[in-house]
């Protein structure tokens, strides 16, 4: 029996649920000035307490009046009607507009209640205190309504919204000078592993550089997350207790990479067998089948593969996720689309398998992807050379040129 076909492997499907399901809300809620909360959760909706725009006010820099004023006005009827004051933003009129008058008003300025069209200063002549009009505009052309954005009582932002740069500019429209947000996840990083060196060291031979940890940690600053970094730690259990002890005090989510194999000197499990307890391990995806969930005293596991681009699939794919929800974000699916193969892939059933790719849109405007070469688990220039995961479902098996297969872009997590 090949191991892509090897009983107790976790769907993937089925380790998400059983994650979302044991997870709970951890971060605990504080409030920001808005300048300070970009990347931050809502702990509460947002209900508007505010029309926005607060009043009816000019689309254009032009005149306000009534249309009745205009209503025989045409090219061949041209209508004049006398300038009687003027709006600015900030400066409204606040005189009587009577019939036959109108007012100068700029873009952004109040519209009096007693007029109801604004036509652009483009479509008139000025002449002194004479404007002359040549058509017959339509009621409320160029005018933009109180609470045409937003309107009172009205919900804006909805509890789990991670605040985007789309999203501050909103809430100041309200006048919100604060937000009740929840506190930022608290994620302590470790690698193991003797054959790993930090940057800057001078390899022997059999070792290699430590690439998972700066992976991990850059995907990981942009979660608006607190980043612990315990460095690495070597193959020995009294080591690798101890840090787990300490990295449980400190964090609420604790992410290994290494070491949850099953190997003499891979020691991850058989700790967190001791101090915590395990979820799962073993997932029928590719790469990454040994990924490991669990809990300790006080906070959520995620054993990551060794093997670079198991641990940046595995993290993206199921710890992210489950980080989510335990910041209070609301946890949404990715988008994933549909793409024809331009490139044959090898595949053996028996697992997800997550291949990395290139998507474009052909000359025919059609959504196309090709493979971006070996597929290896160790070969990281395959992940640095895509821009999406092919999603090869668990019972397919090899693809041949021309077929669809599903595409996940990456999100800007990966971007």
């Amino acid at each position: 029996m090949s191991c892509c076909n090897a009983k107790g492997l976790m769907p993937l499907a089925d380790a998400l649920e059983t994650m979302q399901e044991a997870l709970s809300i951890v971060c605990d809620k504080i409030t920001l000035p808005l300048s300070d909360a970009l990347g931050f959760t809502l702990c509460e909706d947002i209900v508007s307490q505010k029309n926005v725009p607060p009043f009816n006010n000019s689309a254009m820099d032009g005149y306000a009046l009534h249309v009745d004023n205009l209503k025989d006005c045409s090219a061949e009827n041209p209508v004049k009607l006398t300038l009687v004051g003027k709006s600015f933003a900030g400066v409204p009129f606040n005189g009587e507009v009577d019939t036959g008058c109108c007012i100068r008003i700029m873009t952004g300025a109040l519209i009096p209640d007693s007029l109801n069209c604004v036509v652009m200063q483009e479509q008139c002549l000025a002449e002194g205190e004479q404007i002359t009009f040549s058509h017959a505009p339509e009621i409320n052309n160029n005018v933009r309504f109180a609470g045409e954005d937003l309107s009172i009582g009205q919900q804006v932002l909805q509890k789990g919204h991670k605040l985007t740069p789309r999203d501050i500019p909103l809430l100041a429209s309200l006048g919100i000078a604060n937000v009740d947000v929840y506190r930022k996840l608290k994620v302590a990083v470790l690698s193991s592993g003797d054959e790993l060196k930090s940057l800057g060291e001078t390899l022997q031979q059999g070792e290699i550089y430590d690439s998972n940890r700066y992976s991990i940690m850059a995907l990981l600053s942009r979660l608006n997350v607190e980043v612990i970094d315990f460095g690495i730690i070597k193959d020995d259990y009294a080591l690798i207790k101890a840090a787990m002890i300490k990295a449980d005090q400190l964090a609420d989510v604790v992410i290994t990479s290494g070491g949850v194999s099953v190997g003499e000197a891979d020691f991850i499990k058989e700790v967190l067998n001791e101090i915590g307890e395990i979820g799962f391990w073993k997932l029928a995806i590719k790469p990454g089948k040994p990924f490991a969930f669990g809990k300790l005293q006080n906070s959520v596991f995620f054993g990551l593969p060794g093997n670079p681009v198991s641990a940046i699939v595995t993290l993206y794919q199921l710890a992210v996720p489950a980080m989510a929800k335990m910041s209070g974000e609301l946890v949404k699916p990715a988008l994933r689309l549909n793409a024809i193969c331009s490139d044959a892939l090898s595949k053996a059933p028996g697992r997800t398998d997550f291949q990395r790719g290139t998507y474009s849109v052909n000359e025919q405007g059609q959504l196309v992807v090709s493979t971006t070469g070996n597929q290896g688990s160790g070969v990281f220039s395959s992940m640095s050379q895509s821009n999406c995961f092919i999603v090869l479902e668990q019972d397919r098996g090899s693809i041949a040129e021309g077929e669809s297969v599903v595409i996940e872009p990456y999100s800007p997590l990966m971007d």
